[in-house]
Formats: C-alpha cells, structure tokens, sequence
C-alpha cells in the first residue's frame, strides 16, 4: 500500500510541476501580447582578421548583438521562433591568402547551446591580404516546448557567447 500511495504523490507532483511551467509560459507569452524577447551578446575574437560593421573597414566591432530574438505564441499554443541575420565585415590582416574558421565558446549559461544556433554564410573562398568581404550571420533559436521550458524554469533572461574567427592559410 505505500509503494502506491507514493507513486500517487509521484503523479501529483509531476502533474503539479507540468500544470505550473505550463501556466508560467502562457503567462511569460501572455504578458508581452504573445511574444518574448531574449536579449543576446557575443564577443568576438580573431586571429588574422579583423571585424567591422561597414564595407570600408572604419568601423571596427568586437562584440555582435542581435539585438533581441523574438519567441512567438501562436494559435494552438504553437511556439514560432525566428532567425536574426547580422552582416558583418571580415577583413585580413595576414600577409598569406587565407580562409576562414569560426568557432563558438563560452556560453553563458552554457546549457542555452542546446537550444541556441549561430551559423554564417561564409563559403570557404580565399581571401587576400587586406581583402573585406561581406559575411551574414545568422542566429537560430529552437521553437521547442523544452527550450521555453528551460527559459521559465531557469528565468533566463538574456545570453552570451564568444564568437571566435580564425584565418588559417
């Protein structure tokens, strides 16, 4: 008889968590007329390159927002979430032709990379010594329940990275 009286509060308390993280996105979505906005930072490091924000290379930058991403409530209780595009400036500031690497460290918190992409459009080409090219970045976001469950839960409320770009010849 206890061994099922304590699969009962079991049940209960899983019922009661899943009705209150429920409850918590509804009204997190709610409250914003069904968007939330989750404010994100990166720094960037390079080796070889440097990043600017103009074509002409007079506007150096070191760390990337974008801004916000918007997480949307749809009908049905559907969650859309949607890509931000940033273009940025590379340039090379090696003596060699070159091409490009970019890796993501240090994220804060770090479990936010389970659900959380940054990709660019760079495609591989040689790059000249004082050459700029134009490069998109895109950040992903998951539309899982389980990344805006990890949000409420853990009452994330902003996120960082470190962007890391590397010429290699």
């Amino acid at each position: 008889m206890k061994s099922s009286y304590k699969t009962v509060i079991l049940i209960a308390i899983v019922a009661i968590i899943s009705v209150v993280s429920t409850t918590l996105v509804s009204v997190l979505l709610s409250e914003s007329e069904s968007e939330v906005y989750l404010p994100s930072l990166a720094t960037i490091k390079t080796i070889d390159v440097e990043i600017y924000w103009d074509p002409n290379g007079e506007n150096k930058r070191e760390t990337l927002s974008w801004d916000e991403i918007k997480i949307e409530k749809l009908e049905w209780d559907e969650i859309k979430t949607g890509p931000v595009n940033t273009t940025v400036y590379v340039k090379s500031v090696s003596n060699f032709r070159v091409t490009l690497n970019m890796f993501l460290t240090d994220w804060n918190p770090v479990e936010i990379s389970d659900y959380i992409t940054i990709s660019w459009d760079y495609n591989g080409t040689l790059i000249k010594p004082g050459e700029i090219i134009p490069v998109t970045m895109t950040l992903s976001a998951s539309s899982s329940d389980a990344f805006i469950n990890y949000l409420v839960e853990n009452e994330i409320k902003r996120f960082d990275v470190v962007i890391h770009i590397v010429a290699s010849d």
